[in-house]
């Protein structure tokens, strides 16, 4: 499993900055800037691959991602090149990149949407019964659907939680509907198990589903990139109000990644085995789809982040395009390739420690 893991991660993080990188290629080539290097993973060079209209593209021997190199990229004295091309075509070809992470988080969320179906209002279904907890004691079973809580009938998962966590350390009446029979089940929620971050019952609630509609499913896709997005650039805001610990907004490096990716491919894969080996006619939880989840992720974190105002990101260079547009003056290009080289190493610095951390002190990250 962890070979599979690694693999996994290793081609959606490969294949993350590869996307990135098409991005800026297409876009050079739509604006007619040619591409002197497509370069699959990163130098040292090891081979040349084949070269097609004017463009060489290239192995690697660092094998993550890839970059693109367009004539003249820092020099606008190179005729035809990138930098001596008007503001509006290297804004086009700065902001392909991130744009291209962002439409794949859109089709992967849109596929998850799909996968998953739109939820049904107005009834609340138990997903998954946590091992070793009051629920599968009492015998609780994923598919459960529950009509009432201590007779006082429930219509969403707040209400429904809400007056579980009423009840701590007393037992708790739940009618349920499984394979279309009613029965009552009587289990006591534990306060214990709340004051160590486990749910009072150990039941994961959602709300039963139907098949998405291809319009659902984009829709699904795009409001679920926005609100990624919007959390990823609200991480300071929540972290100066108190809203989230430091420890919850550290950035983490390929070990932390890794370490995501192993626990949802493994998460991922039990559920199905579950699936595929559940008996004819009794409940089995859905399967998740966690690993989709955190490519959708990853594809909007390389996004946002390449577009914030940080030179040597896609975002600093663009806005150094910006006063060329502005106030047709542009900034010295001689200035703007020492700020970005220097941002370029701070970057590589943040990189090397931030994946030192990871090994220092790992993060604990576990999945719900």
């Amino acid at each position: 499993m962890d070979f599979f893991a690694f693999l996994v991660f290793f081609l959606v993080l490969a294949g993350s900055i590869f996307i990135h990188e098409l991005g800026h290629f297409i876009a050079a080539r739509m604006a007619k800037i040619e591409v002197e290097e497509f370069g699959f993973g990163l130098p040292p060079k090891a081979l040349t691959l084949f070269k097609w209209q004017g463009t060489e593209f290239t192995l690697n021997w660092i094998p993550l991602g890839g970059f693109v190199r367009p004539k003249g990229e820092n020099d606008p004295n190179v005729p035809d090149g990138l930098s001596a091309a008007n503001p509006w075509k290297r804004l086009g070809v700065l902001f392909a990149g991130p744009i291209m992470n962002l439409l794949t988080a859109i089709i992967v969320f849109a596929i998850i949407v799909s996968l998953s179906g739109v939820a049904i209002p107005g009834m609340v279904n138990i997903a998954d019964v946590q091992p070793e907890s009051p629920a599968v004691d009492a015998g609780f079973v994923a598919g459960d659907v529950i009509l009432a809580v201590n007779g006082n009938q429930v219509s969403d998962i707040a209400e429904a939680r809400n007056t579980i966590l009423e009840n701590l350390d007393q037992p708790v009446s739940i009618l349920i509907e499984r394979n279309g029979q009613q029965q009552t089940i009587v289990a006591t929620p534990l306060s214990t198990r709340v004051k160590e971050n486990q749910g009072a019952l150990g039941i994961i609630l959602d709300a039963p589903r139907r098949p998405a509609t291809l319009v659902e499913s984009l829709t699904g896709g795009v409001a679920l990139t926005g609100m990624q997005a919007v959390t990823i650039l609200s991480i300071p805001l929540m972290l100066i109000e108190g809203a989230i610990a430091p420890g919850e907004a550290r950035l983490v490096g390929l070990v932390g990644m890794f370490d995501m990716f192993s626990q949802a491919v493994e998460r991922d894969t039990e559920t199905r085995q579950q699936v595929a080996t559940a008996s004819a006619g009794s409940p089995a939880p859905s399967p998740t789809n966690y690993t989709l989840s955190l490519i959708a992720m990853l594809s909007v974190s390389l996004g946002v982040f390449n577009l914030l105002p940080i030179p040597a990101l896609d975002g600093g260079r663009i806005l150094f395009t910006l006063p060329e547009i502005l106030f047709r003056r542009r900034i010295p290009y001689r200035f703007e390739n020492v700020v970005n080289g220097v941002a370029f190493l701070l970057l590589i610095g943040l990189m090397i420690f931030v994946n030192l951390m990871d090994v220092l002190n790992p993060s604990n990250f576990q999945l719900p």
